[in-house]
């Protein structure tokens, strides 16, 4: 059963938490060491756009539109 404090997330923001976390999950396993400046920079940027979009999908739930 679904806890009730919690926001339930829907189809569209479920897609987005997923890829947010394949994101994050890809950064994780690459080896910095071996990536070139240009793949460090696409790296940041998804890492800057993934976490973007996760706080403005807090902002929606925590403050939804009526």
């Amino acid at each position: 059963m679904p806890d009730s404090r919690h926001a339930q997330l829907n189809s569209v923001q479920q897609q987005r938490r997923d890829c947010a976390i394949r994101t994050l999950a890809a950064s994780r396993v690459a080896d910095l060491a071996a990536l070139t400046p240009a793949a460090c920079i696409v790296m940041i940027e998804s890492l800057r756009s993934a976490l973007d979009d996760s706080l403005r999908m807090i902002g929606e739930l925590s403050d939804p539109i009526p």
